[in-house]
């Protein structure tokens, strides 16, 4: 009477270790699927930051399209087309992600970039207009300020401008901009200061350095500011120091600062000896 139980306890110890002689696989599948979720996220920061940008748009296409519903993927898409410079391109990306669920206001507030990028100023305005007031990020009001500067709203793109560089560690490049609006709008001392403050935060960038020597040469200040430059990058400078005076007709002190650049200049300085003789022609 014993042995059909014993038969149905052995039949269900079958059960249960072919049970757990299938777990261990399973467990591994699990794992290996893992890792090459890190491993795909890894490769996708890769292709953000340091990947060459059109293959970094060729690689998001492919995986976004082998995986429709991952709304990572279209960002990292939209993102690298930024970096590719096809910005209209990257604004279709961004509208697509708008229809997915998990869209937010990050999002939307990419969107508007992607379209200043593209020169649609007003687009760009309408879709910053749905984002709600209380989203208050660094990229939201660096946009609202580049806006308010192309309507020429100075107070109000001011207002932005301070907002945005008191939200970020990294201001030089709001400052930056600020100041060249600064010195769009002639106030080129207030352009000035902030030029210098931007390279406190990152002296390396020559688009700032440049920016700063157009200020003070506008402002008659025909001495290099005391920043760190390479022997290439003061040549540079000193032409465009050069170029200001000539256009404020003091033509002398020009030529005199287009013959010190081609001085500093380690290499033949090309454009500089032609403006050089044809000022002395």
């Amino acid at each position: 009477m014993r042995r059909p139980m014993f038969v149905a306890l052995c039949l269900s110890g079958t059960v249960i270790l072919g049970a757990c002689a299938k777990s261990p696989d399973a467990e591994v599948q699990r794992a290996l699927k893992d890792v090459n979720v890190i491993d795909e996220s890894n490769l996708s920061d890769i292709m953000l930051t340091v990947g060459d940008p059109d293959e970094a748009v060729t690689y998001f296409k492919r995986t976004a399209e082998q995986n429709p519903d991952r709304i990572d993927l279209k960002r990292g898409l939209a993102k690298s087309l930024v970096r590719a410079g096809r910005p209209q391109d990257a604004a279709a990306v961004w509208r697509s992600v708008l229809l997915l669920p998990e869209a937010g206001n990050d999002d939307r507030v990419a969107l508007a970039d992607a379209l200043i990028r593209g020169n649609e100023w007003s687009a760009a305005e309408a879709e910053l207009n749905k984002v709600p007031p209380t989203f208050e990020t660094f990229e939201r009001y660096r946009l609202e300020a580049m806006i308010a500067d192309s309507q020429k709203n100075w107070k109000k793109a001011d207002s932005f401008y301070e907002i945005a560089s008191g939200m970020t560690t990294k201001p030089s490049g709001v400052l930056n901009n600020w100041g060249f609006s600064k010195l769009t709008r002639g106030d080129a001392a207030g352009a000035e200061k902030l030029f210098v403050q931007a390279l406190t935060y990152d002296p390396t960038t020559f688009t700032t350095k440049n920016n700063l020597v157009l200020a003070r040469g506008t402002q008659r200040k025909y001495e290099l500011p005391v920043v760190k430059m390479s022997q290439s990058e003061k040549a540079e400078l000193l032409y465009t120091l050069a170029l200001t005076a000539i256009k404020q007709g003091d033509v002398n002190v020009g030529k005199q600062l287009l013959r010190e650049a081609i001085d500093t200049h380690p290499q033949h300085f090309e454009t500089a000896a032609r403006s050089l003789a044809a000022l002395e022609a």
